[in-house]
């Protein structure tokens, strides 16, 4: 372990000389304001998401973190601007046609599956599931999209995948991480938080049938707003409710199951419903790809002198 980190967030560890270098950063521009700042850090470091985009939320998140430890000291707030992501109102919820539609899923062919985030459909998405799934709407986290499949102009389901759980042990024994894999690679594997069939559609198969079309379709979609692939899927099913189905049908693989604790759990006690961990490679050699370090290794060398 190194005795040098003093603070870890997200998976961002601060050194000593990093809280030295932050602290300068913050002596050289005393008239910045703390979005400001954490935008330099970002530019610094190199902070970056794959597609260009600053990671500038986590790392003021990070600097705050910092700050409330007693590490570094931010200027004061200049403003307390809305949080949307804290104080966002719920989605309201829309009339749409709910006739009841038993058939077999050729009737309801062609389907067409839109990606709807930063789109009209936006709103539309989050309505419905809001209000017909039993979790209800959450902002995904970091990278995501969001799909609506359509038969005409009726929507059928909605999917949403967003960035991965960073600890998952199932998985990561599964695929063959230790932490420096994790800590580079998490970014290639796309967690379907939601997945909704209105309830109004009865239509045996569909569910695996449209599992199926993502698995084809979303690494060039993702690639295509945020510049790199994605070589695994995943998901949780709440054993409680459901016995995933759906993704045994469309050949997800079952890993194992999550501890029933959340991760800021430390008396290791479950507080939550157990979910089963299920997975699904979208390249044969997703190991290969997946335990690559920056320098192009598959592992590192721990030999010591």
């Amino acid at each position: 372990m190194n005795n040098d980190i003093v603070l870890t967030y997200r998976g961002r560890s601060a050194t000593k000389a990093d809280i030295t270098f932050i602290n300068q950063l913050i002596v050289d521009n005393p008239n910045a304001s703390r979005r400001a700042l954490s935008q330099m850090l970002c530019r610094e470091w190199n902070w970056v998401q794959a597609n260009g985009s600053l990671r500038d939320m986590i790392a003021r998140g990070f600097m705050l973190e910092l700050h409330r430890k007693g590490h570094i000291t931010l200027p004061e707030r200049k403003q307390t601007p809305n949080n949307p992501f804290v104080n966002r109102k719920k989605p309201g919820k829309l009339i749409i046609d709910q006739t009841l539609v038993t058939a077999n899923l050729k009737s309801i062919k062609p389907l067409e599956v839109v990606q709807v985030k930063n789109t009209s459909h936006e709103k539309m998405f989050n309505s419905l599931i809001e209000h017909h799934h039993y979790l209800g709407y959450c902002h995904p986290v970091g990278e995501q999209l969001k799909y609506m499949v359509f038969t005409g102009k009726r929507p059928v389901a909605c999917f949403s995948w967003s960035s991965a759980p960073r600890h998952i042990g199932d998985r990561d024994r599964h695929i063959g991480w230790k932490k420096e894999h994790r800590d580079h690679n998490l970014r290639y594997i796309a967690y379907n938080s939601r997945f909704l069939i209105l309830p109004w559609f009865r239509v045996p198969h569909l569910a695996s049938h449209l599992l199926g079309y993502m698995a084809r379709n979303l690494s060039k979609n993702w690639e295509s707003v945020y510049c790199h692939p994605i070589y695994y899927l995943e998901t949780f099913v709440d054993t409680e409710r459901f016995s995933g189905t759906c993704y045994k049908a469309a050949n997800w693989q079952y890993l194992g199951n999550t501890t029933g604790r959340g991760k800021h759990e430390n008396r290791h006690i479950k507080t939550r419903s157990i979910k089963a961990i299920w997975g699904y490679p979208l390249t044969k050699n997703f190991k290969t790809l997946m335990t690559r370090l920056p320098d192009g290794t598959a592992e590192p060398d721990r030999k010591r002198a």
